[in-house]
């Protein structure tokens, strides 16, 4: 008997196979129709089919062939890859006419989502039609990084807490003018504030949006995602979620879930979830997305990163956060990948500017939060914007981190005072930051040759845009421009 795709490139685990059975279980048990089988492209977003379940069947088998053609695009659309030269414009003849991959389930990220009609939903990883992983995977990516820790004996967790903002839509905006093309977005809606702001964590405000909120964590909760707290953040109508610890991939996994829950939720009800950066609404400030991380000792199952008496971590953990301020800049369009998402970057305001770490301190960009016996000791990175690929923000954390542990790296001494601290700055633009990863041997041979140069290219081309309609602008003092706006708020 002839083997189908997934059998005859060992694409499964023992496990996989063995939950590919209970996903189909799970369907009859449940009377579903149809399953989103979906892959985080290069943005985070996700992307992919509706299979009936018959279709579903079929892709445990031999998969299912998708276009690439959305790694052509810029967050406009814009076709920024001649998928029609030799090497597709990707520098692979193997890429070259937009062929098609192959989206191979994964079906222990299988869920159901209880906001669609008998509507199951379930990740997928990308191959080539060979069997060889797709370059361009930003999954893949994280995957790769994760196994060069779990060699070192250690498992990564971390902790989600995202902040964002929950608006009511006053206009679609759907009229044939307002809908753009390819390399012009449509614009987004016009929304209002759902409540008022600038009383942080009051309790009145939470009870405001208690309506569409009561939906969103019922929905979240019935998802098994592991929601720990809801809060009132600083400006109007904008909210944070944290989300217990998580291990590995499942990290990743449960960020791009989340976020698409509370889009698709939240727009079924006449509202827009937004988790770009700064929008362009007077009264907004920026959001972030801190990732609370530590590691695991396999041997032993304890965290690695708790501190003896007098330490601010364990001297794997200093190492751990030595990698991470070592490559902070170059992995900054990884953790800060819109040009938006650099508003944050000013002094005194809660966000950090430059390359510090400080024990419990919120102006640092590694923020420890530790104490001898502590089992939930870990580094807080503030420096993420909740628009990012959470692949490649956690890829780029762990790449660096083991290579800290790896060099036994050095953080030296913690700042007290971090914005007065004379450490490296961080970037300040996208452009910047591009710049920085070029020159980056470190992250080629992590995220691969191919991956960063197809990521730089892709990003200048958004700057590009960017700078021939905005010209030159300060991200720390400037307001936010319509641009930015109509790129940012609907897509993320």
């Amino acid at each position: 008997m002839t083997k189908k795709f997934i059998e005859l490139h060992g694409l499964w685990t023992e496990a996989q196979k063995i939950a590919a059975a209970e996903v189909l279980r799970q369907i009859e048990e449940a009377g579903l129709q149809m399953v989103r089988l979906s892959w985080p492209d290069q943005y985070g977003l996700l992307r992919g089919k509706m299979l009936s379940v018959a279709a579903l069947k079929s892709a445990f088998a031999s998969g299912s062939e998708i276009t690439m053609a959305p790694f052509f695009f810029d967050t406009a659309s814009s076709i920024v890859f001649n998928p029609f030269s030799a090497d597709g414009g990707f520098g692979s003849a193997e890429l070259a006419g937009s062929p098609n991959v192959v989206m191979v389930p994964d079906p222990g990220t299988f869920r159901i989502l209880p906001w669609a009609d008998r509507t199951g939903w379930m990740l997928a990883d990308l191959y080539m039609t060979s069997g060889r992983p797709f370059s361009l995977s930003p999954r893949a990516i994280l995957k790769k990084a994760l196994q060069e820790l779990h060699e070192l004996g250690y498992d990564y967790q971390a902790g989600l807490e995202v902040e964002w903002y929950l608006t009511r839509i006053v206009d679609p905006c759907l009229e044939p003018e307002t809908l753009g093309g390819p390399g012009t977005p449509a614009a987004p809606p016009k929304v209002m504030p759902v409540a008022k702001g600038y009383s942080y964590l009051l309790e009145n405000h939470l009870d405001e949006v208690e309506p569409i909120m009561a939906e969103v964590r019922h929905h979240l909760l019935a998802l098994g995602l592991p929601l720990r707290s809801i809060e009132d953040e600083w400006a109007p109508s904008q909210m944070e979620t944290t989300f217990d610890v998580m291990s590995g991939l499942d990290v990743a996994d449960g960020m791009v879930l989340f976020r698409n829950a509370v889009k698709q939720i939240c727009r079924r009800r006449g509202h827009l979830a937004s988790f770009m950066c700064k929008p362009a609404i007077p009264g907004f400030y920026a959001s972030g997305w801190h990732l609370h991380q530590s590691l695991n000792a396999r041997a032993t199952g304890t965290n690695a990163f708790m501190p003896q008496p007098g330490e601010p971590l364990s001297a794997l953990g200093c190492n751990y956060v030595g990698g991470l301020l070592e490559h902070a800049c170059a992995a900054s369009s990884f953790t800060t990948p819109t040009i938006n998402g650099y508003r944050r970057r000013r002094p005194y305001s809660l966000a950090p500017d430059r390359v510090s770490w400080a024990k419990d301190n919120r102006a640092a960009m590694a923020r420890v939060i530790s104490a001898p016996g502590d089992s939930a000791s870990r580094v807080e990175n503030r420096v993420g914007e909740p628009a990012a690929n959470p692949y490649l923000y956690l890829a780029s954390q762990v790449f660096s981190g083991v290579d800290g542990i790896r060099r036994r790296l050095d953080p030296g001494a913690l700042q007290e005072t971090p914005y007065a601290a004379d450490v490296p700055i961080l970037p300040h633009n996208l452009s910047e930051a591009l710049d920085v990863l070029d020159s980056s041997t470190f992250f080629r041979q992590a995220f691969g040759e191919e991956f960063v140069r197809y990521w730089l290219h892709l990003r200048r081309s958004e700057w590009d845009r960017f700078s021939a309609a905005e010209g030159q602008v300060d991200f720390a003092g400037d307001k936010v421009t319509d641009w930015e706006h109509r790129e940012y708020f609907e897509l993320f």
